[in-house]
């Protein structure tokens, strides 16, 4: 006769490890921070825990009472290296306004982003400028060949921007020439002419690794007025993906920006939000063209807040103010999803001060989903012993496409 002892426990213990993998095996342990919890069921290891490479992720699950009674179960993870954001100007502004006598300071020694790392350190690259006088003309180049901005190389069908452009480079000041060449780039006041807009593109190389790379972009308004500096930033920066002159955004995310008035910044007297929705123009040197959103009044506080009140993982980020002329904006999802034939945005702060008025502004460039494809399932009906066989074809994205998940 067969008998069941019921009594004993089924209580479990769980312990995760990790270990460095090599071309050949998976033996050397890492000890993480006390503050990783390796004694659940899910593991959560912060950024920055593990260096690059290739890792084993074990979890062994023991029963208490018979401790022979154990399963293990692995799966292998690779870190590379994140991306860089290069940026020219501070926070990754695309468009900033700045008077034909005023030295332009273009500093992405200091201001580019290096999610790996706490700083980023600007001795581990190198530096090229170009410039061009953007609606107007492409980057000067020959046969193909960019000019960088110093180069006195003429191209007769894209001129340089310098105005008082000389032999050897008059109007430029390329700083950190000792620690970090040519980190940062100034163009000396006078250098550009008034009522132009000029876009500076920088390409950044790895000193060691000439295969990563990155390019960050500005547009800038030049004026006969002393306006200052404004950098428009993203209040939860992982919302804000660069890409190349845009930001990428999801249409179901919404636009949380702040601004920081950078120099002096008294007498203000008033902060307007302008929104934009752009469209290429093929004719016009790869430029964009922006027409003013005119239904802003329509929807302040349905759409269009001044106020940052943003839900990211599982937190709320929530910068109060009041009214829509404040430095602090945002968009919700809606303005995206009641216009998804839009595919390029521009949000635009203009401060007003009493001598002087200053434009700057973030563009963004929707994520559009995949498109274009099907998935079918056979057989439609089974049971839980049934296989079922999914298919999905023909989808499209323009970025590729990263995975498929089955829900």
């Amino acid at each position: 006769m067969i008998q069941f002892n019921c009594d004993g426990s089924l209580s479990t213990t769980k312990k995760w490890t990790i270990k460095n993998c090599t071309s050949t095996s998976c033996s050397f342990e890492i000890l993480l921070n006390e503050k990783v919890m390796t004694t659940y069921s899910e593991l959560y290891i912060p950024s920055r825990t593990l260096d690059y490479g290739v890792y084993q992720l074990t979890l062994t699950v023991i029963m208490i009472e018979s401790p022979n009674l154990k399963s293990s179960s692995s799966v292998y993870v690779i870190i590379t290296a994140t991306g860089i954001t290069a940026n020219l100007v501070q926070l990754g502004t695309s468009m900033i306004t700045r008077g034909d006598q005023q030295d332009l300071l273009l500093d992405p020694g200091t201001f580019s982003v290096d999610p790996d790392e706490d700083t980023f350190d600007a001795t581990k690259w190198k530096y090229t400028y170009y410039c061009r006088i953007y609606g107007l003309y492409n980057f000067p180049n020959i046969q193909g060949i960019l000019l960088s901005i110093g180069d006195s190389t003429i191209d007769p069908y894209n001129p340089s921007c310098l105005s008082n452009r000389s032999g050897n480079g008059t109007g430029l000041i390329f700083g950190n020439l000792t620690s970090s060449p040519n980190s940062s780039l100034t163009v000396l006041g006078g250098s550009l002419q008034s009522n132009q807009i000029y876009q500076f593109m920088v390409y950044i190389e790895n000193r060691k690794n000439a295969y990563i790379q990155a390019t960050g972009y500005v547009l800038v308004t030049v004026e006969i007025t002393h306006p200052q500096l404004i950098a428009v930033g993203c209040v939860i920066s992982p919302m804000c993906v660069p890409n190349l002159e845009f930001q990428l955004l999801n249409p179901t995310t919404q636009v949380a920006l702040f601004t920081i008035c950078i120099g002096t910044c008294t007498n203000l007297q008033n902060i307007k939000w302008n929104i934009y929705q752009g469209s290429d123009n093929s004719t016009s040197s790869n430029s964009t063209q922006w027409t003013l959103f005119n239904n802003t009044i329509l929807y302040e506080n349905i759409w269009f807040f001044g106020e940052n009140r943003v839900f990211f993982n599982y937190q709320i980020y929530l910068l109060i103010t009041l009214g829509t002329n404040t430095s602090n904006f945002t968009a919700t999802d809606e303005l995206f999803l009641n216009n998804l034939q839009i595919s390029l945005w521009r949000f635009e702060v203009v401060y007003t001060f009493q001598s002087a008025i200053s434009t700057s502004a973030l563009n963004f460039i929707i994520n559009h989903p995949p498109s274009n494809g099907s998935c079918s399932i056979n057989p439609l009906g089974g049971t839980i012993t049934t296989l079922y066989t999914i298919t999905c074809l023909g989808w499209y994205d323009v970025d590729g496409i990263h995975d498929y998940s089955l829900y």
